[in-house]
């Protein structure tokens, strides 16, 4: 118990210190003269920020030169962006994670949009839109254990279960160690397991998508819909050509944070594919399973930085059509 409050006291007086720090420096740049007055404020309350920040900038550089580096941490260059794109598992491992960015970015906007559409002002649609949105309050890990239940091949696996209801006899199904796709066994082709997965985030990620979506339609304004009605528009046209152009940044805004959310996606590979086992890993699991499992922290930092290459463009987007939609207003 000592060593508790002795850690409590030492937060409490670390947060008194920073508290008393800022204060200190927001009463000194009160004292200057404007226009330097406002500026230093906006920088005192900016300024911890940045050095949090820029204290990431090491780590990020110290990572990029372990990119270069074997195993033994030799010199091995390029070598590990060239295994990423040449070896087999790993180009698995990419295609995984471009058909996860397609499908569950796509599917759950789309469950987003349609959800959306229909709930818009219908009875009971607040309860409706809370048992929607009531996945994403889950965790992955919990969503994880709660789905392996559903895909279990022992005898309280619910979709095993299901099966079994069939007449005849049937076999039972290894649902989550299966990497093929209707008998198809590729490197490009995603299988069976990892789009079992993909449901998992579906679920998760559509109950998101719906609720932003259903926001942004109820902000379409009444006259826009109206006037393309009294030009002859009927109600699916009057959708598709003014309202979903209408709430288009919205719409992005969405496809973006899922495309992140799915470029980093870790934990659910974990609970339910084992590790990334069977082929199931994407680039954020690697990441981890080559760094810290398989010791080799080279081709982990490779995975890494290429994981940064992938999110940026994606993270210029979202800021560019953010900067779109203020404008726009």
């Amino acid at each position: 118990m000592g060593d508790i409050f002795s850690s409590l006291g030492l937060v409490v007086v670390g947060i008194a210190i920073f508290v008393t720090v800022i204060g200190a420096l927001y009463w000194l740049a009160s004292q200057l003269p404007e226009p330097w007055r406002e500026r230093a404020r906006t920088a005192v309350f900016i300024g911890p920020g940045l050095i949090l920040l820029l204290g990431l900038v090491i780590p990020a550089l110290l990572n990029f030169r372990f990119s270069f580096l074997d195993r033994d941490e030799e010199w091995y260059g390029l070598g590990n962006y060239r295994d990423v794109f040449t070896n087999g598992n790993n180009i698995k491992v990419l295609t995984n994670t471009l058909w996860w960015g397609i499908l569950v970015t796509g599917i759950s906007t789309v469950i987003g949009v349609v959800i959306a559409r229909f709930a818009d002002r219908m009875r009971g649609e607040p309860i409706a839109k809370a048992a929607i949105f009531l996945p994403t309050a889950i965790s992955m890990v919990g969503a994880g254990i709660i789905w392996n239940f559903v895909y279990s091949p022992r005898e309280y696996g619910l979709l095993n279960s299901l099966i079994q209801l069939w007449p005849g006899e049937q076999e039972v199904t290894f649902f989550l160690q299966d990497p093929k796709l209707f008998g198809i066994q590729s490197d490009w082709v995603p299988g069976l397991n990892s789009l079992l997965i993909m449901v998992v985030i579906i679920w998760i990620q559509a109950g998101f998508a719906t609720v932003v979506i259903s926001a942004a339609l109820k902000g379409v304004p009444d006259d826009l819909v109206e006037a393309a009605r009294i030009d002859g528009a009927t109600e699916r046209q009057a959708f598709f050509k003014v309202v979903l152009p209408y709430i288009k940044g919205t719409i992005i805004t969405v496809m973006t944070t899922t495309v992140i959310a799915v470029l980093k996606i870790f934990d659910i590979i974990q609970t339910m594919g084992k590790g990334g086992s069977f082929g199931t890993s994407t680039m954020a699991n690697e990441m981890y399973e080559q760094a810290f499992p398989q010791d080799n922290e080279g081709l982990g930092a490779a995975w890494a930085v290429l994981l940064f290459i992938a999110v940026a463009p994606i993270v210029y987007v979202n800021a560019r059509n953010q900067r779109a939609m203020r404008e726009g207003r």
